[in-house]
């Protein structure tokens, strides 16, 4: 197993959660229903203060680095955004060991990836194509890539990698559950995972 193999076994197993999470009816619920530029915003910066929060308390390489790119996500939107509450992030902050923590930080990567992918289609539609660009800069700004390379030194087991993929899944399926009962809550009805 390696890091490209492991985010291909994801992607297959949480398609159905990974491509609704990014989907319009995952910014609608982001945003509580208001689609305006300024809630997606607010949204990307709320997330982006979360996550700087936790890789930050986590105090160790990669993690530093991946605080300072949710720091400058967040900076570069809404510098004083207050942090999302939501259920992925508190997933994210569980973790408590160096392998489960780089494999729920690649959980948050692949959703964020798709969250990002669609706040920019957002602006590219809204025809606001600076904020469309800026938005394509802050996706490349994830920091994936650095996560894999993390967890292909980090992981030297079976045993490794499993815990990875579980950390992973676990931090998707959350935000999957923020994506449902956002919408229940709002009275609209997300399908079932099949």
């Amino acid at each position: 197993m390696d890091g490209t193999t492991l985010v291909d076994t994801l992607t297959d197993d949480l398609e159905t959660q990974l491509s609704r999470l990014g989907s319009s009816k995952w910014l609608y619920a982001l945003t509580d229903g208001d689609m305006t530029g300024e809630a997606v915003r607010a949204a990307a910066a709320a997330d982006a203060a979360a996550a700087a929060e936790t890789f930050a308390s986590w105090n160790a390489d990669p993690f530093d680095a991946l605080a300072t790119s949710a720091a400058d996500r967040r900076d570069a939107v809404d510098a004083d955004a207050t942090p999302a509450d939501r259920h992925a992030h508190d997933a994210l902050a569980a973790l408590d060991d160096p392998v489960t923590r780089l494999g729920g930080a690649l959980g948050y990567c692949l959703v964020l990836d798709r969250t990002v992918g669609q706040m920019v289609g957002f602006f590219v539609g809204d025809a606001d194509p600076s904020t469309a660009n800026q938005f394509r800069d802050l996706r490349d700004g994830v920091g994936r890539d650095r996560v894999l390379d993390a967890l292909d030194d980090a992981c030297t087991t079976d045993d490794d990698w499993e815990r990875a993929a579980d950390a992973a899944t676990t931090v998707v399926e959350a935000a999957y559950d923020d994506y449902v009962e956002t919408l229940e809550s709002m009275g609209v009805k997300p399908k079932n995972v099949c």
